[in-house]
């Protein structure tokens, strides 16, 4: 999908693509990627649903705001401005890992919104001590060695067992759409998981139908940090996709389209 077009938001331009009709369904995209990680749902939905596909800040057409710098309430704030340009509301919004960070700051914020809402291979809790550490080691691996840097360090983790083994091409792709990205946004977006707040105490207020997925390979946000969303979220349900990692949108794209579209489609009109 081209994102091609602009939203201005408080924050600073948000790009995104669009294509089919129906149904509302906005994507919101893990880190360090841009919208085009979500090509195989896009395909899936399109043809009956109205898809949107943004660009987070300092992603793929999407610059970084004036200050350099943004927070996971910013984006949340900016996708919130798009939702309402674009007269979405309610949509359905699905996010994975850092997506799911900013769904969960979304529909906290703005509940009437929201129609559904799909958090995939993410967490509710903030970033330890020693995560915050990693997360500022990191930083200064991309200032010396760029994107690159990042896209290596987590590639052992952020795809399973099955992926590294058996789906050479998913591993191909997983460093294109990495290496793609910028190094001053993928920076930005290594500060903005940094010091995003802990949403477990939240949890409790999401009265919108949601289905939580996770790779049952996921190291990085594993089982049982989508068992706390399941059991803290009063309408969720739990689906758990065997032989894919933290990307499981990607690795097994059908089985994640499955699951989406069985939800989707048993939401009350």
């Amino acid at each position: 999908m081209t994102n091609a077009t602009v939203v201005s938001t408080r924050v600073g331009p948000i790009a995104y693509g669009e294509v089919g009709s129906g149904p509302a369904v906005l994507f919101i995209h893990a880190f360090p990627f841009a919208g085009e990680l979500w090509a195989p749902q896009v395909a899936a939905l399109s043809t009956q649903f109205r898809v949107v596909v943004p660009d987070l800040f300092g992603f793929g057409a999407t610059a970084l705001p004036d200050s350099g710098v943004w927070s996971i309430a910013d984006g949340a704030a900016a996708l919130a401005e798009v939702i309402d340009t674009l007269n979405l509301a309610p949509v359905v919004v699905v996010g994975l890992s850092m997506g799911g960070y900013i769904a969960l700051s979304l529909v906290r914020l703005h509940p009437e919104k929201l129609r559904a809402l799909v958090l995939a291979d993410t967490r509710a809790e903030a970033d330890s001590a020693e995560a915050k550490a990693g997360r500022d080691k990191a930083i200064a691996a991309v200032e010396t060695g760029g994107a690159a840097a990042q896209v290596e360090a987590m590639l052992p983790k952020a795809l399973g067992r099955t992926t590294h083994a058996t789906r050479p091409g998913i591993v191909s792709e997983f460093r294109a759409l990495g290496l793609a990205q910028t190094q001053d946004g993928v920076i930005a977006g290594l500060k903005a998981l940094r010091d995003r707040p802990d949403a477990v105490a939240g949890l409790s207020t999401i009265l919108v139908p949601t289905l939580v997925i996770v790779g049952e390979e996921d190291e990085l946000t594993p089982p049982a940090a989508a068992q706390v969303l399941a059991k803290g979220i009063p309408n969720a349900t739990l689906k758990m996709l065997p032989q894919a990692g933290h990307l499981s949108n990607l690795e097994v794209p059908d089985e994640f389209n499955a699951a989406l579209l069985e939800f989707l489609h048993a939401l009350p009109e």
